[in-house]
């Protein structure tokens, strides 16, 4: 079914000006410390879910992995100005729930926290659930892919910088040796944070190499067997959740495992509404499914704004919408808060 959601074109440098990205360097370059102060000061929940149990996470990590392609340009998430504005303009939204990232966006994300609040106005990360991308090492394209090493978050990062959770991703080609070595270092990683008392995210994703790279098994046969794989991961599955593309017969994946389950919708489709109407089929499938770990299908939806998009995709987690009110709320959000930055982040 069709949906018509007119003309539009979001333009993040009015939401995210030039010269507060280049006062993050200044903030990098003259005050090192404030990350930390800032993580310190951070107002965290009491426990990552709400009473509905379901969640919306942002997932910000793409570039670390050299993955820089979104829709038909292939380095558009390599301009940091407009990944990170696609980012914040997201993460400002009190409704959305968290956000995912590198070390590097967190602690973009912690700084203009700080400017924000140097402003006089109120800190968006309050409460907001962050968590810790761990593995970047399997680059796109390179001969060792599917050993995704891990190089960015440690346990004692996250810690240090208080943040809710971790996140790995275990892509598993049965013809590579090399996957073998992302299994195990994913299960160390499950029980070291379980032992340090913080949530894990998983991202198992079974994929075959073609000619034009690696390509995820979207069907559920597949996607069943790694659920397996992944929910025994470690020394306890307690604080486990997975990150699983939507499929086909959604519902015989929703019943591999009692852990919960956040979709992810793949790459950037240009136009959001495949993804909402996904998401809406997908929240049906079984109680496993509590929510959407989203990433460039919000923060580059084509060339729609990524926060309606982001607040549509809320809605149908956490409200139930349908495809059409999450299309009429779509429409009704764009261009919202085009300012909520600039109004307290001054030139110099």
């Amino acid at each position: 079914m069709a949906y018509s959601i007119g003309d539009y074109e979001f333009k993040v440098e009015e939401f995210f000006p030039r010269y507060i990205f280049d006062m993050i360097t200044d903030v990098r370059v003259n005050f090192s410390d404030i990350v930390k102060k800032e993580a310190k000061a951070r107002k965290k929940r009491e426990q990552i879910v709400g009473k509905d149990g379901r969640l919306t996470i942002l997932a910000a990590d793409h570039p670390a992995r050299r993955v820089t392609r979104s829709g038909d340009d292939p380095i558009i998430m390599g301009d940091r100005l407009s990944y990170l504005g696609r980012v914040l303009r997201v993460v400002i939204s009190p409704e959305f729930d968290g956000v995912m990232g590198t070390p590097d966006i967190i602690e973009d994300l912690f700084i203009v926290n700080y400017l924000v609040k140097k402003g006089g106005g109120r800190g968006f990360l309050d409460e907001k659930v962050m968590l810790g991308c761990m593995n970047r090492g399997g680059l796109a394209g390179v001969t060792f892919e599917m050993d995704d090493r891990f190089t960015a978050f440690t346990v004692d990062s996250i810690k240090e910088l208080r943040l809710d959770g971790a996140k790995v991703m275990l892509r598993l080609d049965v013809n590579s040796p090399e996957s073998g070595k992302t299994i195990m270092a994913c299960a160390e990683a499950v029980t070291q944070c379980n032992r340090a008392g913080i949530p894990m995210f998983i991202e198992p994703l079974p994929v075959e190499k073609t000619e034009q790279g690696y390509k995820t098994l979207k069907n559920a046969e597949e996607l069943v067997k790694i659920i397996g794989i992944s929910c025994a991961l470690g020394e306890t599955s307690m604080n486990t959740w997975l990150k699983i593309p939507y499929c086909e017969n959604y519902e015989i994946v929703a019943r591999a495992s009692t852990c919960p389950m956040l979709m992810l919708g793949g790459e950037s489709k240009g136009d959001p509404t495949p993804t909402i109407t996904e998401f809406a089929q997908g929240m049906k499938a079984g109680r496993a499914i509590r929510g959407a770990l989203v990433g460039r299908n919000v923060h580059h939806p084509g060339k729609d704004d990524p926060l309606a998009v982001a607040l549509a995709i809320n809605g149908v987690v956490h409200q139930g919408f349908t495809v059409d009110q999450a299309v009429d709320c779509l429409v009704k959000n764009r261009g919202r808060d085009m300012d909520r930055l600039s109004k307290y982040i001054k030139p110099a």
